[in-house]
Order: structure tokens, then C-alpha cells, then sequence
């Protein structure tokens, strides 16, 4: 019961308790409930009143903050990138300053382009207008110009070009000697050094070669030092470097007599090789240092042919003594003949030499008389005579001074006229164009040069202006095969020259090298065989056509003869041939002897192994002429 009790008034004070609290509690709720979104409202309405007063502020601290960064970020950066930035404005002031000029100076090469344009119309019509007053002053001239006047005029024409191209020339070789100085020092150094080596002389030899090299050094040193102190200028570098090849010529010239002298008691193989061979180096170095020094064609041109031939001879010479052959008795007799000349040169070079001043010098390259012109006249007057060997046939170089007998009573032609004849003279050529480029002059011989154009190349023809003759022909096709033999390449020329109007010609040599021949004719007057009358004609033995021909010789000498009758038989000529020597074959002719025809005989024969030409006077008996027969790998005469 207790229990019960104790559970109904706990229970009844519960309850009890929640009827006291229940109103008031409802009553505190409701009001809560209905107050609560009054304040709930006027909360969101005070938030939204703060929140509108609060963003405005908000923004400017971020504002504020960020604006603070970026100066800050730019400081940073103008401290660390502010060269650079400087560098990129100046490179674009700069590329910006070179476009400009660019622009500028492409402006000024156009106007500096249209005022050369207007300058060359300029110039092309003054030009024009002045040929035309040319034109004009001529015809005039020529209506009222003599016959005699005319060739006069002409004459004086001619003689201006001449001397033109000769200055033309001297100007050329004045400008050249610079270059060929050094070039021929550079040469000269190894060829010593390679001698050096090859005679490798004692402590003696060694010693006074020194010596004597100091002493010579010393001298030219101390005579160019004084006598060229004051010098300046082109002209007195050029007779610096004329001097120096006189003294060059001298040493060789001294080389060339000591190893002639010991070419002629020489008679070991090993050694007439070595000989020889430095007489052919050396005869080719003469010859160009020669052709250096400021002297006329006419003052070196004997002297120039002996040193030529004298290479050739000992070259010819040289072959033979190598295949283990030795000198003949006439190749002995040339060695002498070749040391004695060379003495003479010596002499005079050592004379010149020793009295050659620098004034001599300047006057030369001045073109006044001088101890130098003196000297190379007088050798050249005494008529040096070349070895009398031959590889091109026999006066295959006879070319006398005189007017052309083969053109007198001719007319003169005109250009057209002669570029007419061209196409008719080389017809079978095919050509498609002859077009006159020029007028030369050889000996007393005015000539056309005529350039041929054909489907194989260019070709080109001398015609002389009086009568149209054909004096020179040149085509320059190469020649590799052999396809025609030499008695083939013979009819090709002889049908050659009767087209060109060059009948009558007896072929009289031939030199061929298996892809071309080379002929020599002579015309043949009464069973006489005049060489004066010469051409030579070359025929390609691969395509069987002439590609060059050369009638100087004829043109300036062929005429009709009165030929005296011999006095002596050919067999009473013959009695004056050495015994042993074995004749081939032999007839009448003429030959150039001192500027004279002589009626001989020539013997064409063999004599100790090597072939001989002899002429033997067919009036006297007398022998007038030998030749030796060199190069006959490269060839055989024909009798």
C-alpha cells in the first residue's frame, strides 16, 4: 500500500505541477512563437542594413590591398626588369632608325638608277648623233677624195692601229710584270733548291757558292739602293722590276753557257740527262723572262727564236739519250753551235750589265735610246742563227717582208663583201651566220676577221681586203679519234685549197699525232717545187674535215717565175753529199736563202740513223742548206 501511495503522490504532484506550469508555459510559448519572426525580421533587416554599410568598405580595403600588391609587384619589377625594358625601347629605336635609313637609301638608288638611265639615253644619243655627224663628215670626205688621197689615208689608218695595239700592248705587260714577278721568284727559289739537292755539293763548293751568292746579293743590293734611292712611283717600281729580270736573263744566260760547255764533252748517260734537261728548263725561262723586259718584238726576235729552238733541240736531244741512244755527230755539231751563240748573248749581257745605270732603265720604259736598246740591237743586227734542226717541215717559218705579189691588180673588197665569200668558201660547213668583227693587219697585208658560226662551233677566217683571199682559217673542235689515214687526210686537203682558188700545191710534209694531221704544200711550177709559195693545212683525222689552214707565206710571195735551167745534173750534186749518206729521194726546187731564191736540189735521206734534208746549189754545186729531222715519232716527210 506503501508503495501505491508513494506512486499516486509522486504521480499526483506531477501532475499537479504540470497544471500549475502548463498555461504559463503555453502562454511563454506562443508569445515566443509569435515574437519570433518579428525578430527573425528585424535581424535580416538589421543584417542587410549593416551588410549594405559594410561591402562599400569592404571593397576598398581589397581594392586597397590589391593596388598595394600591384605596386608592389611593379616595384619588384622595375627594380629587377627595368634594364631590360630600357634594352627592348632602344633595339626598337634602333630597327626602327636602320628601317629608315633603309627606306632612305633605297630612295636614293632609285633616283641615283633613273638618273644613270637618263645619263646613258643621254650619252646614247649623243652617241648617235656624233656617228651620225661621222657618217655624214665621211661621205662628204669621200666625194670629194682622191684615188691617191684615199690609199694615203688608209695607210695612215693602218699605222695608228698598229701603233694603238702596240701601246695597248706595252700598257698590258707593264701591268702583268707585278704578278709574274713574284710567281717567277717563287719558281726560281724551288728550281735553285731542287739543283741544290741534286748536286749537293761539298763544304767547299757549299762555301764559296755562299760566297759568291753574298757577294752578288750584296752588290745588286747596294747598286739598286743607290741607284734607286730617289725613286717613286709606278714607273720607278716597274724599272725596279725590269732591272731585276735584266739581271735574271744575265744569270741564266751564265747557266746556259756552263752547261753547254759541258754538254760538248760530255759522254755519260746519267749526265748528259741531267744536262740537258736544265738547258731545256732553262731555255724556257729564258724565253719568258724575255718576253718581259721593255724591248720591241723586232730587238728580240732573232735572239728570242735561237733560245726557242735551242730548248726544242735539247728536248729533241734529251728523248733520244734516254731511250739509250747517242748523240750523233750532228747532234754534237749543234751543241757547239748553240754554245757559241750563247757566248755572244753572254758577252753582251755581261758588257750591258756592268754599265747598266737607272737612268738607262727609265729611258727605256720611256721608250728612249738607251745602252739596253744599243745592246739588243747590235746582237740582233749580227743575224743570230737558230740550230738547224726542224720539226714543222722544211721553211716552214720563210716569211719575207714584201708586198703581196699574189694580190696585186686585185680590187679591195668591202665587210659584206668578205663575210659573202666566207659563206661560199666554207659552204660544206653548214654555216648558219658570217658576221666581220674586225681588221687586222699582217706584214703589208690588210686582212678582215670573219667569225663563222656552224652546228659544230665557231670558226674564223682572215680574208684580205685586196682580192678576198683566204690567208688564215681556224676551227676549234676538239680532234680525239683516228678515223683517216694520213694519204686520206692528204686528198681532204688538196680539195680544201682548190675550193679556196690555191691550185697547183704538191703536199711536201706531213706530222701527224694520231688525231690530227698536219701538211705543209709548196706550188709546183714546171716539175719545180717552190717553197716560198707555201700553206699549211691541219686535218682532223676523226671527222675528216680541215680545221685550220695558214697562206701567208703564198699570198705575200706566189707569182709566175721565169725558173733558169740548172747548170749542173742532179747526179753531179749528189757527188757533194757526204759519203754514207743514203739518199730516199730528191728533186729541183727553190729555196729562201739570205733573201734570195736559189735554184737547188734537195736530198732527202738518212745519215747514221737520223734523217737530213740537203740542198745543194744547182748552179754552183755548193751545199747551201742542212736540216735534221726531230719529232719523228710525231711524223714523216713526204718527197
Amino acid at each position: 500500500m506503501s508503495n501505491k501511495k508513494e506512486i499516486s503522490s509522486g504521480a499526483q504532484k506531477a501532475e499537479a505541477l504540470a497544471d500549475n506550469s502548463a498555461p504559463k508555459k503555453t502562454a511563454k510559448s506562443n508569445v515566443k512563437k509569435s515574437s519570433a519572426p518579428v525578430k527573425k525580421a528585424k535581424a535580416v533587416k538589421d543584417a542587410n542594413v549593416k551588410k549594405s554599410d559594410i561591402k562599400p568598405d569592404v571593397k576598398k580595403k581589397d581594392k586597397k590591398i590589391k593596388k598595394d600588391k600591384k605596386h608592389k609587384k611593379e616595384k619588384v619589377l622595375s627594380e629587377k626588369q627595368l634594364k631590360k625594358r630600357e634594352a627592348r625601347e632602344q633595339k626598337k629605336l634602333q630597327m626602327a632608325k636602320i628601317r629608315a635609313e633603309k627606306k632612305q637609301r633605297r630612295l636614293e638608288k632609285k633616283l641615283e638608277a633613273k638618273q644613270k638611265r637618263l645619263d646613258k639615253i643621254a650619252a646614247f644619243k649623243q652617241a648617235k648623233a656624233e656617228r651620225r655627224e661621222k657618217r655624214r663628215e665621211r661621205r662628204d670626205m669621200l666625194k670629194h677624195e682622191s684615188k691617191d688621197a684615199r690609199i694615203e689615208r688608209k695607210k695612215h689608218e693602218r699605222l695608228l692601229k698598229v701603233q694603238a695595239k702596240q701601246a695597248k700592248r706595252k700598257a698590258a705587260l707593264a701591268e702583268k710584270q707585278a704578278r709574274r714577278e713574284h710567281r717567277l721568284k717563287v719558281r726560281e727559289q724551288k728550281r735553285a733548291e731542287k739543283i741544290d739537292k741534286r748536286h749537293a755539293p761539298g763544304f767547299g763548293g757549299w762555301l764559296a757558292a755562299v760566297i759568291s751568292l753574298g757577294v752578288t746579293t750584296l752588290a745588286l743590293g747596294t747598286m739598286l739602293t743607290f741607284g734607286w734611292m730617289n725613286i717613286n712611283g709606278m714607273q720607278d717600281d716597274a724599272a725596279m722590276v725590269q732591272t731585276h729580270s735584266l739581271y735574271e736573263l744575265n744569270s741564266i744566260v751564265d747557266n746556259l753557257d756552263t752547261n753547254l760547255a759541258k754538254a760538248r764533252v760530255s759522254s755519260s748517260q746519267n749526265e748528259q740527262v741531267r744536262i740537258l734537261s736544265e738547258i731545256a728548263v732553262e731555255s724556257q725561262i729564258a724565253e719568258t723572262v724575255l718576253e718581259r723586259l721593255p724591248l720591241d718584238i723586232t730587238m728580240t726576235n732573232n735572239i728570242t727564236s735561237f733560245v726557242n729552238k735551242m730548248g726544242d733541240s735539247a728536248q729533241s736531244m734529251l728523248y733520244s739519250v734516254a731511250s739509250g741512244k747517242k748523240l750523233t755527230d750532228s747532234q754534237i755539231a749543234t751543241i757547239n753551235h748553240m754554245y757559241n751563240v750563247n757566248a755572244e748573248l753572254k758577252q753582251m749581257l755581261n758588257e750591258l750589265t756592268s754599265q747598266f745605270s737607272a737612268k738607262d732603265m727609265l729611258n727605256a720604259l720611256r721608250g728612249k735610246d738607251n745602252l739596253m736598246f744599243t745592246s739588243f740591237g747590235d746582237l740582233e743586227n749580227v743575224a743570230v742563227e737558230t740550230p738547224k734542226e726542224i720539226n714543222d717541215g722544211p721553211f716552214a717559218e720563210n716569211i719575207e717582208k714584201s708586198s703581196p705579189k699574189n694580190l696585186d691588180g686585185m680590187e679591195e673588197i668591202t665587210s659584206a663583201k668578205a663575210e659573202e665569200l666566207a659563206r661560199q668558201y666554207f659552204a660544206s660547213y653548214e654555216i648558219s651566220d658570217a658576221k666581220c668583227t674586225g681588221e687586222v693587219a699582217a706584214q703589208q697585208l690588210g686582212l678582215y676577221n670573219v667569225c663563222m658560226t656552224t652546228r659544230e662551233g665557231e670558226m674564223t677566217a682572215q680574208i684580205s681586203k685586196q682580192g678576198g683571199k683566204v690567208v688564215e682559217f681556224n676551227s676549234y673542235k676538239e680532234c680525239t679519234d683516228n678515223n683517216f689515214s694520213v694519204e686520206r687526210c692528204i686528198d681532204i686537203a688538196e680539195d680544201f685549197l682548190n675550193n679556196l682558188g690555191f691550185t697547183g700545191m704538191k703536199p711536201v710534209w706531213t706530222s701527224e699525232n694520231g688525231t690530227t694531221c698536219n701538211l705543209n704544200f709548196a706550188y709546183e711550177q714546171d716539175g719545180v717545187v717552190l717553197y716560198p709559195d707555201m700553206v699549211k693545212v691541219k686535218v682532223c683525222e676523226q671527222r675528216g674535215i680541215v680545221t685550220g689552214m695558214e697562206a701567208l707565206a703564198y699570198v705575200l710571195n706566189h707569182t709566175d717565175r721565169d725558173i733558169p735551167d740548172a747548170k749542173i745534173t742532179k747526179s753531179d750534186a749528189a757527188e757533194n753529199i757526204m759519203q754514207g749518206f743514203e739518199t730516199e729521194g730528191s728533186r729541183l726546187c727553190i729555196i729562201p736563202v739570205d733573201g734570195e731564191e736559189v735554184l737547188c736540189y734537195e736530198f732527202y735521206g738518212n745519215y747514221s740513223g737520223c734523217d737530213y734534208y740537203i740542198y745543194i746549189d744547182a748552179n754552183t754545186g755548193y751545199e747551201v742548206q742542212i736540216f735534221t729531222v726531230i719529232g719523228t715519232k710525231q711524223g714523216k716527210a713526204l718527197m
